[in-house]
């Protein structure tokens, strides 16, 4: 067992990581306490290679030794309007025995780093109302916006 106290690296997954993105998915149920939703009906190692191949989605983990304790999820957004892209962050988790150790950061200026190689103009990402950890994080390394968000529903209500 390692202690918190040992440092991290972060890496960035590709298609020769669907274990490790397995790992991470296992890390985000326990850190949101949502393991039926990312343990239930996980894609086929075929599915996640082609999903960490491709130039749409980006995943960090952050590692300890060989365990994943905590990542990051994002999309990459190709605009139409002018030829750049914006990154979201969509899922953000660091196991609770490994928090307050610089993981989430690192995590976020890894991505930043990433955004601007591939020519993004802009990462962005979304928190709830209430959560005050992500909204000092995300407010110490970028500006606030206020926005509402809907979900619309895909089939008939």
């Amino acid at each position: 067992m390692m202690s918190s106290s040992e440092t991290f690296r972060i890496h960035t997954l590709t298609a020769d990581d669907p274990a490790m993105m397995e790992a991470l998915l296992t890390t985000f149920g326990e850190v949101f306490d949502e393991v039926e939703t990312y343990g239930r009906a996980r894609p086929s190692a075929a599915y996640l290679r082609r999903l960490l191949g491709g130039d749409h989605f980006i995943a960090l983990a952050a590692l300890k030794g060989g365990e994943v304790v905590g990542g990051l999820a994002a999309y990459v957004l190709h605009k139409f309007e002018q030829e750049r892209s914006e990154i979201y962050i969509y899922d953000l988790a660091v196991a609770a025995a490994h928090r307050r150790q610089g993981i989430a950061t690192a995590l976020i200026l890894t991505l930043k780093e990433l955004a601007a190689a591939r020519g993004a103009y802009v990462v962005f990402v979304q928190a709830d109302h209430g959560d005050a950890p992500a909204i000092a994080l995300y407010a110490k390394l970028g500006e606030r916006e206020d926005v509402l968000h809907f979900d619309i529903a895909v089939t008939p209500e």
